[in-house]
């Protein structure tokens, strides 16, 4: 689990992909992350464009900004790219429930995966 000295260090250093910078709460970061930690890592950026912030968004249950994405994406030891062209797969993985369960803020808002959704191309166990 990141911690707060470690979030609040990384955004000294990350290079954001917009100027307006907004971090709500250290949890949103930590949601990001572990989203993107779910994701299948490929050797290169992808190109394809998604609404990274969005997909997390529903998949937390709380907002998440972009510069919320960034800062994971920065802290993350095997992501690299700018967003949302990191180098995830473009065959989403639905990250486990399991990962929000020590994570305060996840669920906390009104966001929510619409059903039938073709988001995602597999779940994690």
């Amino acid at each position: 689990m990141l911690t707060d000295k470690a979030i609040e260090k990384a955004k000294t250093t990350v290079r954001y992909s917009i100027g307006d910078v907004l971090h709500e709460h250290n949890d949103c970061v930590r949601i990001a992350y572990e989203w993107l930690d779910a994701q299948t890592k490929l050797k290169s950026a992808n190109r394809k464009f998604r609404p990274l912030k969005h997909i997390i968004e529903n998949w937390g249950g709380r907002y998440v900004s972009q510069t919320d994405v960034d800062l994971a994406a920065h802290l993350h030891p095997d992501i690299f790219g700018s967003y949302p062209y990191y180098n995830i797969s473009s065959k989403l993985t639905r990250p486990s429930a399991r990962r929000l369960s020590s994570i305060g803020e996840a669920g906390t808002q009104r966001y929510e995966e619409q059903p039938g959704s073709k988001t995602y191309a597999s779940s994690e166990v």
